[in-house]
């Protein structure tokens, strides 16, 4: 994985925001380039299995540089803190999936333009989205 997430900064997706020596090692704590992490529609639809795969492992890598540069902070209190990650699986119809993207998509984007200050903190949201489809076909075999 130190290998993967040390080429993203080579590939412009992931800065540095720190370093510091650490027994006889630099320590580098990362972020994501918000302007070079997302892949639009028409990128993904032209993507191949291997290109989504890394695509994925770079958001992967990005969440992972984001905590962890969290927990390096003294500071770092992750349970009053509000630190989430959690996973859920739901059943929706095409035009159901469609309504949710959208929810999710406009529920971020109503936080997204708001400024520091107001003791505001801010929060990094990210969110995959996968098919399930093995699970989909274990669970009606079970129902029958």
């Amino acid at each position: 994985m130190y290998r993967h997430v040390a080429t993203l900064p080579k590939a412009g997706i992931l800065e540095v925001v720190q370093e510091r020596p650490v027994r006889g090692t630099v320590e580098r704590s990362y972020r994501v380039r918000q302007d070079e992490a997302l892949v639009d529609e028409d990128a993904r639809a032209g993507m191949t299995k291997d290109g989504h795969r890394q695509a994925f492992t770079v958001f992967t890598g990005g969440m992972m540089a984001d905590l962890d540069r969290y927990l390096s902070r003294d500071d770092a209190d992750p349970p009053n803190d509000g630190v989430l990650y959690r996973q859920g699986a739901v059943w929706v119809t095409p035009g159901e999936f469609t309504e949710l993207v959208a929810e999710l998509e406009a529920l971020v984007a109503r936080y997204t333009g708001r400024t520091p200050g107001d003791d505001r903190i801010r929060h990094i949201v990210s969110l995959a989205l996968v098919p399930d489809r093995a699970a989909g076909e274990e669970g009606r075999a079970s129902e029958a």
